[in-house]
């Protein structure tokens, strides 16, 4: 059985600093791209070296919660920092800023996905 086939496609959300699922090395590639995504200190338990499956999960989760403030952040710029006295180019630099960190995240949650299934797909194929 050609296991390459059992892996999920390479689509334009494939994070450039993963390799190709099956080449040489592709899950320590993985591995070492999900663990920049979480805080350090869930990026060193076990578990979650172990099992790759469960840090890309928690990778999802707090890449979620990173678009979720990026979203409050962005929703109440207008009208919370007139009052830090910030001048409104600022404010609308700051506004820009966060619409297009929202943007980043996402693109970040839907590589993550991409790079999670793989891995799952993997794991199945192996047992």
């Amino acid at each position: 059985m050609n296991m390459a086939l059992t892996y999920s496609p390479i689509t334009s959300d494939w994070p450039c600093q993963v390799k190709t699922p099956g080449s040489y090395d592709w899950e320590r590639s993985a591995v070492k791209w999900l663990r920049e995504l979480v805080p350090t200190r869930y990026a060193s338990y076990p578990v979650l070296l172990k099992h790759p499956v469960l840090l890309g999960r928690h990778a999802q989760i707090q890449v979620q919660h990173e678009i979720r403030v990026a979203r409050t952040a962005l929703q109440t710029a207008r009208a919370e920092l007139p009052s830090l006295g910030l001048h409104e180019g600022v404010i609308e630099h700051t506004i820009k800023l966060y619409a297009a960190e929202v943007l980043q995240l996402q693109h970040i949650a839907r590589s993550i996905r991409a790079v999670t299934q793989a891995l799952a797909d993997n794991a199945v194929a192996r047992n």
